[in-house]
């Protein structure tokens, strides 16, 4: 994808991943508008970098998302670029009764909101010369850790869309990216020290490198390691990864 002159809409914007990207793309010349969960963290973001716009929108409903693309479309006509990132990540208990209000509440952020905004947009991103849509799924969605049950399971089937809407868009101007960061130090699970994780800076160096490209998978790090673990032999990579966790 082209890394400069975009209009740009980054859900989750406002910390971790989301945030580096919308910083670096504003650093870029790109106009970005972004979106989270944590107005303050927004107001942070948005102070800390003039030009960075933001609108309020929950993921989790679906009217918040029909209002919000409302807008992007009236107050931001040239956007061209949209990066599904907001997502929630939080342990669970596949081995026993599954917290009924946190199963929904991560299928409905990490699957089913990315898809509805991306409906929403859709046919204006069509219309574009250009336009790139980017979800932000995970290593996990390869390689399930046991821990986090439900989140790997989105982001497996996030990535199964990924390549159904890809196929479905190939003879349009819409390019459809998938990024799946491997451990990276941010909040997430309260990563941001996590030694075996990989540093952020470092992380969005090789993203952006390769986003340069014309690359449609972006894997940062030791990510390919997990991307290719589908296979014949993918249960007992997966049981051994698990047994190898710290907790």
């Amino acid at each position: 994808m082209k890394l400069t002159g975009n209009t740009i809409f980054i859900t989750g914007g406002g910390s971790g991943i989301g945030r580096a990207l919308a910083e670096e793309f504003h650093r870029r010349g790109n106009q970005v508008i972004i979106s989270g969960r944590r107005k303050s963290a927004l107001e942070e973001t948005i102070t800390a970098n003039p030009g960075i716009a933001s609108i309020e929108l929950d993921v989790q409903d679906l009217k918040s998302i029909q209002n919000a693309a409302q807008r992007l479309l009236r107050d931001f006509p040239s956007l061209n670029v949209l990066i599904n990132n907001a997502g929630i990540m939080l342990p669970d208990t596949v081995d026993a009764v599954q917290d009924d209000a946190q199963l929904v509440a991560t299928v409905t952020t990490n699957l089913i909101g990315p898809i509805r905004l991306t409906s929403a947009l859709i046919d204006h991103l069509k219309a574009q010369p250009s336009a790139t849509i980017i979800y932000n799924t995970s290593v996990l969605g390869f390689t399930p850790m046991a821990l986090t049950s439900v989140y790997s399971a989105t982001k497996a089937a996030l990535h199964s869309y990924v390549l159904s809407q890809r196929f479905k868009l190939r003879d349009s101007s819409v390019s459809v990216i998938e990024l799946a960061p491997p451990w990276v130090r941010t909040d997430l699970m309260n990563s941001r020290e996590a030694e075996a994780a990989m540093p952020l800076e470092d992380f969005l160096n090789e993203v952006m490198q390769q986003l340069g490209t014309d690359a449609l998978e972006i894997l940062a790090g030791n990510a390919p390691h997990f991307r290719n673990n589908p296979g014949p032999q993918e249960h007992a990579f997966v049981n051994h990864f698990n047994a190898t966790l710290p907790f």
